[in-house]
């Protein structure tokens, strides 16, 4: 698999120079967090961070100086035992993934910060997503414990998240290679799995040979935890136990995204085991139609108010015509479509987007349109990923079938 090299990194700082306008910029990767005991979770960086330097590993910080056009990486103290236990990240290492030569330990960047404070007014540094509060999750501590240490040194901070997440939703030509490449691999899960669909007795069985296919090919792995749901378990959103045994008679819900070289891609199909009933052909075939309307609707220069007014229309008439609601307005409308009908894609699989008015030529986000009937134990989702070209769209994911 492809990995980004140091022009990247080196690219993407100067990008950020430009909107910084001669400003200061602290940005922390994520500490390691715990799983169970003393036994840590397998670590994942934060997604700013590394779309910045590169690094991989926990506990380092990046200070921009956008005046000097210049950066430090901030390495942490590790003991011998951990290095011993976890290993660590050499200086030469760091150098070499990120372009970065000046690479400082915590007390230089403390004195550092504390010079930059005599002619900066205001530092920036990267804040919580504004929805945080309705994550339901502990976050990760590191972000707040830079927020806090640069409070005792600077007069103002300023958030510069929105800032970063608008540079990151126009997505490089490089950018979109590893997508595809997601994408495509993603595809292949897909369709090997539904050669066999029929040998599989219960959801994990699916979940493991997904993740053979990705690992086999050197991917980093899956890029959320992936859903597989057969029949009532389709009616759970985040349902990612994938435990159940695979109810022939019901049709299975799969979700699923690999990562390569640190980007994502997002999937999901229904299918049938058996021959499919007619209400599950019906429920389908207007999750199928919407979808397919709904992708015909995305050009760039499409207000995103507009964008969802057609999707409301569009998902509206799809469960009138199941009989789910009585008119556009029904208020069971959300009861049966709950979740948003499209996000950004990218290094998060959930990436942010700075919040844009319109569609933009480089955006990449998914089409995901669902209906979800609990009461009759059929959850149906078609996710496709869409890249947002200088004139339409393209779907990168339209040669995996959407039939039932």
């Amino acid at each position: 698999m492809s990995v980004l090299n140091k022009s990247f990194f080196l690219n993407n700082r100067e990008r950020v120079y430009d909107e910084l306008n001669g400003g200061l910029l602290v940005v922390p990767g994520y500490t390691r967090m715990q799983r169970s005991h003393d036994m840590a979770a397998r670590f994942e960086q934060e997604s700013n961070f590394w779309y910045l330097c590169g690094i991989e590993e926990p506990d380092w910080i990046l200070i921009m100086d956008a005046r000097e056009r210049s950066s430090w990486l901030v390495a942490p103290t590790v003991s011998k035992h951990h290095e011993l236990f976890d290993g660590s990240l050499s200086y030469e290492a760091a150098q070499k993934i990120s372009g970065i030569q000046e690479i400082i330990n915590e007390e230089a960047a403390d004195n550092l910060l504390k010079q930059y404070a005599r002619h900066h007014k205001i530092v920036y540094y990267v804040g919580d997503s504004p929805h945080s509060d309705s994550f339901g999750f502990t976050l990760n501590p590191a972000p707040l414990n830079i927020f806090h240490k640069l409070e005792t040194i600077f007069k103002k901070l300023c958030d510069f998240r929105p800032e970063l997440s608008r540079i990151r939703s126009i997505k490089q030509p490089i950018e979109i290679k590893m997508i595809r490449s997601a994408v495509d691999l993603t595809i292949e899960g897909f369709e090997l799995v539904r050669q066999q669909i029929k040998t599989y007795k219960f959801e994990y069985e699916i979940e493991s040979y997904f993740t053979h296919i990705f690992r086999r090919s050197g991917a980093t792995g899956h890029a959320y935890d992936p859903i597989v749901a057969s029949g009532r378990n389709a009616c759970t959103l985040h349902y990612i136990n994938n435990n159940s045994p695979i109810q022939k008679n019901k049709l299975l819900l799969m979700d699923v995204g690999a990562r390569v070289g640190g980007y994502a891609a997002d999937i999901t199909r229904t299918y049938a085991i058996e021959k499919p009933t007619k209400r599950q052909i019906e429920v389908h075939d207007a999750v199928k139609m919407a979808h397919e309307q709904i992708i015909d609707l995305i050009t760039p220069g499409l207000e995103l108010e507009s964008y969802q007014k057609q999707v409301n229309t569009i998902m509206s008439d799809a469960l009138m015509s199941l009989k789910l609601i009585s008119g556009k307005n029904d208020e069971k409308y959300s009861r049966y479509f709950p979740h948003s009908i499209s996000h950004g894609l990218g290094i998060d699989v959930h990436d942010q987007m700075g919040q844009p008015k319109k569609f933009l030529p480089g955006m990449v986000i998914t089409v995901e349109p669902g209906i979800y009937i609990t009461e009759e134990g059929i959850g149906v989702r078609i996710e496709d990923d869409i890249l947002i070209t200088s004139d339409a769209n393209e779907n990168l994911s339209a040669k995996l079938l959407t039939d039932l």
